[in-house]
């Protein structure tokens, strides 16, 4: 039940936080209003990777990046580049993302990272159910990371560790448990580890999609308008502005990038997805060494992942695209690749990976909740309860001094 009075909620973004921010709200008898320029998950939620993964909380700026510059500007097809047309825009947010990776300040990230994600499975569970949408989390399907060589897996031991500090079951397996966990897979993998606590989703777009229809069934509205900015009167929300008529609120939900003064980049991520590939994992499997995953979904296997920094303009750059079904053909030898359909799309992100959650200072009634970059879909869950929380006058469930707007 509500401590609060319920109120006229307007949530600014329909992708998967914005999605199970409304159904929560909705759950606490708030009269709620999702409002985008897209469709429900038609933005990043539509290409996503659909990983689920409560143990995630290894931030992407780690020790030493500093000497892989050269690499992100000379190798267009890395893990993580920077577009030399983008380099003096992208600057302060880079140096703000290599401050990050000190360790002092990883092992706080991933902290904050770890207490917003071990919970997605809980907080999806009761939002599903009500949306029909249960047979799309699969919870404990597991999760499993591999890598080509011992050195290569030694070098990822930084990241495990933090992991098993947190509480992560990690079992690690060598190239004969490999074969009996994956046969597809190539012989090539080394090591790898299983995250049995991980999970996936089967179709993230659809996952949206159900969601917001049962929020449209409860009594909700659903507007694709552009959002044009948020009035206010005497330091409290009043009303969302669009391009169409305005939106009367009692609060307003930010839950994607809206003018707020914080330091956002958008990592433009790719997937190939193949609809019939003649192969199929049982499970979510990350090669780590060249930073992509391979889902089995029900339109196909999906191959996705890597970081592109260029800026919101940049046209995409499909041979990333092409070259992550290359990995897949090495990854999966029997792979069929004649139905491949290729995507891109932005995932707003913070410099130190985590999504800024908070109430907006000196405006009463504004919250925020966006930034998730990478992470959006396993945190979607705890962010949307964690709001709901703040509307509705109850304290939520973790410390939220991690996400604070204020800490840039």
């Amino acid at each position: 039940m509500t401590q609060a009075a319920p109120r006229r909620v307007a949530v600014v973004g329909a992708g998967i936080v914005g999605a199970c921010t409304a159904a929560f709200l909705q759950r606490d008898g708030h009269r709620v209003t999702l409002i985008d320029r897209l469709g429900p998950g038609e933005g990043c939620s539509f290409g996503n990777a659909g990983g689920m993964s409560p143990g995630s909380c290894v931030p992407v700026a780690m020790p030493g990046m500093l000497r892989q510059i050269p690499r992100w500007l000379t190798d267009p097809l890395g893990p993580l580049v920077v577009r030399w047309s983008y380099l003096l825009p992208a600057l302060p947010f880079l140096l703000r993302f290599l401050r990050a990776g000190r360790r002092d300040r990883v092992e706080e990230i991933a902290d904050g990272v770890r207490a917003l994600l071990a919970p997605t499975f809980d907080n999806y569970a009761p939002l599903a159910r009500d949306a029909g949408a249960e047979h799309l989390v699969h919870a404990g399907s597991g999760q499993m990371y591999v890598w080509r060589s011992e050195a290569a897996f030694r070098g990822d031991a930084y990241g495990l560790e933090l992991r098993r500090r947190r509480g992560v079951d990690i079992q690690v397996l060598g190239r004969d448990e490999i074969r009996q966990h994956d046969p597809a897979l190539a012989p090539i993998f080394e090591k790898a580890v299983l995250l049995p606590q991980h999970g996936h989703c089967s179709d993230p777009f659809r996952l949206v999609r159900l969601l917001a229809e049962h929020v449209a069934r409860r009594g909700g509205t659903i507007l694709r308008r552009e959002v044009r900015g948020i009035d206010l009167a005497s330091g409290r929300v009043r009303r969302v502005v669009t391009d169409g008529d305005p939106v009367e609120a009692d609060a307003v939900v930010v839950a994607a990038p809206l003018g707020i003064s914080v330091p956002l980049e958008a990592q433009r991520g790719y997937h190939v997805t193949v609809a019939d590939p003649g192969v199929m994992p049982r499970r979510n499997v990350m090669w780590a060494d060249a930073k992509f995953m391979a889902t089995p979904m029900d339109m196909g296997l999906r191959f996705a992942g890597t970081v592109e920094i260029a800026g919101l303009d940049a046209p995409p750059d499909y041979r990333r695209a092409r070259r992550l079904l290359e990995m897949g053909r090495i990854m999966y030898p029997g792979l069929k690749d004649a139905t491949a359909t290729e995507w891109m799309g932005h995932r707003p992100c913070t410099p130190d990976t985590l999504p800024v959650i908070d109430r907006a200072p000196g405006c009463d009634g504004l919250f925020l909740a966006f930034g998730h970059g990478h992470t959006g879909l396993s945190a979607a869950s705890t962010t949307g309860r964690i709001v709901a929380d703040l509307v509705s006058g109850r304290k939520p469930p973790i410390d939220l001094r991690p996400y604070r707007v204020g800490r840039f």
